[in-house]
């Protein structure tokens, strides 16, 4: 979780880049900024989801794969008090595991769209390996948006799916994933639709309707078309028995 002193640092230097720059939002959202610089992203060295934001020389031998977060769970805008108003977005997810690293808002909108809305995924940098599933992480991002801004709303999207608040300021959320699969090995597999094998409890099974969007599951008889990567996808394999013996992001 972001604590406050980052969030004022960020909001300190997202009004010095707006009294810098005197650039519009429009031009601003015209292309993606890059992790810990200007066009909307956090400022370098800011904390975000609990990583730091590398700044200075070296940053190119780091792993530079990003990919959108599993979920967004919430999304809130909030507005100064004292003007020039100024808009900040903040929003809040999770990660397939561990070992995502700097949280990034990451503008999709090119032009004002017709309904006002500003489009967004929240995004971070990804894990350089597969992991196992110990549990579900915690990544937030911040977006300043420059006074006299165009937009009405604000869409922040991740590989699952979307928020969207309609009018600013404002908090939206959603109930998260809860099944991280971070006990499943040893249990039972059920397809879905499929009844519980017998003599099983629903403690002692893991039913397909409660794992994440994209489970790809790989049972013992199964061949395996592609092993190309995707950091969003839970892999489970089952055994002969029925039972799960692996769980993984891949």
């Amino acid at each position: 979780m972001m604590k406050r002193t980052a969030v004022e640092a960020a909001l300190f230097g997202a009004c010095l880049m707006i009294s810098a720059s005197g650039a519009g939002l429009a031009q601003t959202a015209s292309s993606p900024p890059s992790a810990g610089q200007g066009s909307g992203g956090p400022p370098a060295g800011a904390q975000i989801g609990g990583a730091q934001t590398p700044g200075g020389a070296g940053n190119e031998e780091a792993n530079d794969r990003r990919a959108p977060v599993l979920q967004v769970t919430s999304l809130e805008v909030m507005r100064s008090t004292h003007g020039p108003v100024l808009d900040i977005i903040r929003a809040r997810g999770l990660t397939s595991s561990g070992g995502w690293e700097e949280g990034e808002l990451v503008p999709l909108t090119r032009t004002v769209a017709p309904d006002g809305i500003l489009d967004l995924v929240l995004t971070a940098r990804t894990p350089e390996e597969a992991a196992d599933a110990t549990g579900f992480d915690a990544v937030e991002a911040i977006f300043p948006l420059e006074t006299g801004h165009p937009f009405k709303g604000v869409r922040v999207h991740s590989a699952t799916q979307s928020l969207t608040l309609k009018s600013l300021p404002g908090y939206v959320e959603r109930k998260p994933l809860t099944e991280d699969c971070s006990k499943c090995v040893g249990k039972h597999f059920v397809a879905k639709g499929a009844a519980l094998p017998g003599g099983k409890s629903e403690a002692e099974v893991v039913k397909e309707e409660h794992l994440p969007p994209g489970v790809r599951v790989i049972k013992a008889s199964d061949g395996v078309p592609s092993v190309d990567s995707d950091p969003n996808r839970m892999t489970i394999l089952v055994g002969e028995d029925g039972r799960i013996v692996s769980v993984i992001w891949d």
